[in-house]
């Protein structure tokens, strides 16, 4: 058996395990879905009608922040379950047992994965019964899912970093918080020609308003343009920057 067929197989059974952890405390998927429907409920039906958005009803308008936010929320618990498996002694475990080392990571990621792609359907669900509607086509969706689930894995992989960093529990979800405001500073609520003249600069050069605007013209069949480049790149180069690191500290944890 080849190295990568070892990696493979050690790291879906790791997976498996991880998931059933998951599906035992289905809460947490439902609580990640809570909070971004909760603010899609406010927004729309507190703020909506007094933002000004053009031709596109609000919820539409509003949906691709509220599924970044939903990313950045679900991914705290990434961090969370990391940490105590490193707390519980199941690392210096599996160093003792003939299994690939970087898949128990992967595991984890691949669960966040999973977990996050349930909270967004919830979230979508949610916006279809308040309204949304995108007459996209199925590469339009196709475009959507790639990308969402891009910005899921690029963040999960920050949320290793901090679950093998953190020195408590509260320190491993807490690094999430600043990732679910980032939103709110990007076009993904109002339009960031309203806002003033250094937060709008930041807004326009933030990795969230280029997925955000992408994630907008899919759904409303509306040329990308140069934002989907960008979005790409800031995705991939999170994702990259925060593997190598991520494997670093990892190497480190078990040395």
């Amino acid at each position: 058996m080849t190295m990568a067929s070892y990696f493979l197989g050690d790291t879906a059974a790791l997976t498996g395990r991880t998931l059933r952890h998951v599906t035992r405390s289905i809460d947490t998927i439902i609580t990640t879905a809570i909070m971004p429907i909760a603010m899609m409920l406010m927004f729309v039906y507190v703020f909506g009608g007094a933002i000004e958005t053009g031709p596109a009803k609000y919820i539409d308008y509003m949906l691709p922040g509220i599924l970044l936010i939903t990313i950045a929320s679900g991914i705290s618990y990434t961090a969370f379950r990391l940490f105590t498996d490193l707390e519980s002694g199941i690392f210096e475990r599996f160093q003792s047992m003939p299994i690939a080392r970087s898949g128990v990571l992967w595991a984890h990621v691949l669960t966040s994965l999973v977990a996050n792609v349930i909270s967004l359907v919830i979230v979508v669900a949610v916006a279809v019964l308040m309204g949304f509607r995108s007459g996209a086509a199925v590469s339009a969706w196709l475009g959507v899912v790639g990308i969402l689930v891009l910005f899921t894995l690029a963040l999960t992989w920050l949320a290793v970093i901090a679950g093998l960093s953190a020195g408590s529990v509260e320190g491993a979800g807490v690094f999430s918080y600043p990732l679910i405001f980032l939103p709110f500073l990007s076009s993904a609520f109002v339009p960031t020609q309203t806002m003033p003249g250094p937060v709008r600069w930041f807004a326009e050069n933030q990795p969230v308003t280029s997925i955000v605007n992408t994630l907008r013209n899919l759904f409303a069949e509306q040329p990308v343009g140069d934002d989907l480049w960008i979005a790409l790149a800031w995705c991939v180069g999170i994702l990259v920057v925060a593997y190598f690191f991520a494997m670093t500290a990892y190497r480190r944890k078990i040395a």
